[in-house]
């Protein structure tokens, strides 16, 4: 199945579904030579692969398998058609410059929370390289191959009850040790009425009331399930120091990355979008956090 549509404004087709991409051999998703971006979801109506791609300023979606159709029905919202900006100004200097140069920055939605949830929970507290090297292995081995002419290795996120039956030592030998393990578990037994929450804060509430999923985990999962412009992820090893240095030229703590970004309220997590790609670094003065291998233990 094939849709063709036209954005208002420009668009930034790699920048908006980057956040999506779960390191460089994520399973889920690819970009290939000619520029497209291929996307596997499990949608309502089942697995579904869609190609997304851009001609002459209008988009072309491209899907297959069972969830062919609502993957082009979501297509738009996906890509921030329904991300509205209007409210956003850039209030500090360090960032008008990287406002104008990314102003195809969109914050899109793909309605699907387990797809967020699961690679959210596996990042929680571990560097980047561990967790993703833990949601490769769980794709490859309880995820379905990617419906249509999907680029070799792309898989399909399972269903919630295959998450709750994966065993202990499987587990272990993803990298995962118990308690995010419980934790992904516990929230697929809630599957259901995860996926039904009707807005981001039904959606954080939810999250919040389960064991194991914090402010950060619930924000991680609300930027890209729901599209929340302002849900700032709170907690994170970076962020603030990140937003610190940018803002003010020192590191700084939650707290006082949350009143520096007061004046951005309501576009908070927006605001960090440009912040980090403006490229600004605090000098690392310490030793990296290690990657540890819970498979040896």
């Amino acid at each position: 199945m094939e849709r063709w549509w036209v954005p208002e404004g420009a668009l930034d087709v790699g920048l908006v579904l980057g956040p999506h991409r779960r390191g460089t051999g994520d399973p889920t998703w690819r970009a290939t030579h000619d520029g497209a971006v291929w996307r596997t979801s499990r949608t309502p109506d089942g697995p579904g692969t869609l190609r997304v791609s851009v001609r002459t300023g209008s988009v072309c979606g491209q899907a297959w398998g069972p969830g062919a159709e609502w993957l082009l029905e979501e297509l738009p919202a996906l890509l921030g058609a329904e991300d509205d900006a209007s409210g956003f100004s850039v209030r500090h200097a360090v960032l008008e410059d990287v406002a104008r140069k990314h102003a195809g920055l969109r914050i899109g939605r793909t309605g699907r929370v387990m797809e967020a949830l699961v690679p959210a929970v596996l990042e929680q507290k571990v560097v980047g390289r561990e967790a993703w090297r833990a949601w490769r292995w769980l794709l490859n081995h309880y995820g379905e191959p990617a419906p249509g002419p999907a680029p070799e290795g792309m898989r399909v996120v399972p269903e919630a009850s295959v998450w709750r039956a994966v065993p202990s030592w499987h587990w272990h030998k993803a990298g995962a040790e118990a308690v995010r393990a419980r934790t992904i578990a516990t929230a697929a037994w809630h599957a259901a009425k995860l996926e039904a929450a009707a807005t981001s804060e039904e959606l954080d509430r939810l999250l919040r009331a389960l064991p194991g999923i914090g402010v950060w985990t619930s924000a991680e999962v609300r930027q890209r399930a729901f599209g929340d412009p302002d849900a700032v992820s709170v907690g994170d090893f970076h962020l603030a120091k990140l937003v610190g240095y940018a803002l003010t030229g020192e590191k700084t703590d939650d707290p006082g990355m949350l009143r520096l970004l007061e004046p951005y309220k309501g576009h908070r997590h927006r605001a960090t979008v440009l912040i980090y790609l403006t490229g600004l670094r605090p000098p690392a003065r310490g030793p990296r956090m290690p990657v540890r291998d819970y498979r040896a233990f």
